[in-house]
C-alpha cells in the first residue's frame, strides 16, 4: 500500500484526516522533539514536513529525528526542490496553480524530478492554491506570486478543477502560514461539492470549531500548523484532531 493509499484509507474510515505540519527549520530544534510526541499522542493521521525558508543544512538530520519518534505517515511538503530526503515516506509534489511564476508552475519540479526518481521517493501529485489569510504569507513571498480573494469562487474552482483535469490527486487550499483567517466553509462546501478528488484545507485552523466546520463542509483534510508552535496545550492540540475526527459530532 502506498503512503497515499493508506492516508486515503484513513479518510474513508474517518471521515477526514487530521495532518501536523511541521517546520524543520532551526527556529524549532529545541521544541521538535516535544512536538512530534504531542502529534503522535494527539491520534493524528500523518505528518507534513516543511518550509518556505529552511536556514540550514539539518533539514535531513531533522526529518531522521521525526522518523524515529513517530510511525505516521512522513510526507514532505517542499518549499523548494532543494527539500528532498529519502527518509520521508513521500512528498507532495506541489504546483502552484494560483500563481503564473513558471518557477512554481513547472521549473521546481523539472528540477526536482530527477532527484525523486534516484531517491525512490513516492509523489503525489498536488495542485496548490493561495488564497488571501489576510496577512503577507511566506509562499507568497518566496514565490513572488498573488494569492487569489477568497469571495472569488469560481475563480478559484476554476484553478482546482483545471488541477483536476491534469490528473493532480489532491487539491490544497492554502491560506499562508499565520494567515488570519483561513478558507471559508461556504468556499470549501463550494469547491468540494464539485470536485471529483480531496480537497485539503490550511493555515489559519486555530481552533477544533473551525476544523469540524471545515470538514463538515468537505474537506477531507485538515492541516495543522501554528498552534504545534504556539502556546497551544497537549489537550488543546488534542481536541482539534478530534474536531477533524469527530465532525459531525463537535
Amino acid at each position: 500500500m502506498t503512503t497515499f493509499e493508506r492516508l486515503e484509507a484513513v479518510r474513508t474510515a474517518r471521515g477526514a484526516c487530521a495532518l501536523a505540519l511541521i517546520d524543520p527549520d532551526t527556529k524549532n530544534d529545541t521544541r521538535l522533539r516535544g512536538m512530534v510526541n504531542r502529534v503522535t499522542d494527539a491520534d493524528f493521521d500523518g505528518i507534513l514536513v516543511g518550509g518556505s525558508l529552511i536556514m540550514d543544512e539539518r533539514f535531513e538530520e531533522r526529518l531522521e529525528l521525526i522518523k524515529s519518534l513517530t510511525e505516521l505517515p512522513l510526507v514532505i511538503f517542499p518549499g523548494s526542490s532543494r527539500q528532498l530526503s529519502r527518509v520521508a515516506d513521500a512528498v507532495l509534489f506541489l504546483s502552484l496553480l494560483s500563481g503564473r511564476n513558471p518557477q512554481y508552475l513547472i521549473g521546481e519540479q523539472v528540477q526536482s524530478a530527477p532527484l525523486i526518481h534516484s531517491l525512490g521517493l513516492e509523489t503525489i501529485p498536488t495542485g496548490y492554491i493561495l488564497l488571501n489569510g489576510g496577512a503577507v504569507s511566506s509562499v507568497q513571498v518566496m514565490s513572488n506570486t498573488n494569492p487569489l480573494p477568497p469571495e472569488k469562487q469560481d475563480i478559484i474552482l476554476a484553478h482546482a478543477l483545471a488541477g483536476q483535469y491534469l490528473g493532480m490527486k489532491l487539491i490544497f487550499l492554502e491560506s499562508g502560514s499565520g494567515a488570519e483567517n483561513n478558507a471559508g466553509a461556504q468556499l470549501v462546501e463550494h469547491i468540494a461539492g464539485i470536485l471529483e478528488i480531496p480537497l485539503v484545507v490550511g493555515g489559519g485552523i486555530r481552533s477544533g470549531e473551525t476544523a469540524g466546520r471545515l470538514v463538515r463542509a468537505g474537506a477531507g483534510y485538515v492541516v495543522i500548523g501554528n498552534a504545534l508552535e504556539g502556546p497551544a496545550s497537549s489537550d488543546q492540540i488534542a481536541a482539534l484532531a478530534r474536531a477533524v475526527h469527530h465532525a459531525e459530532n463537535p
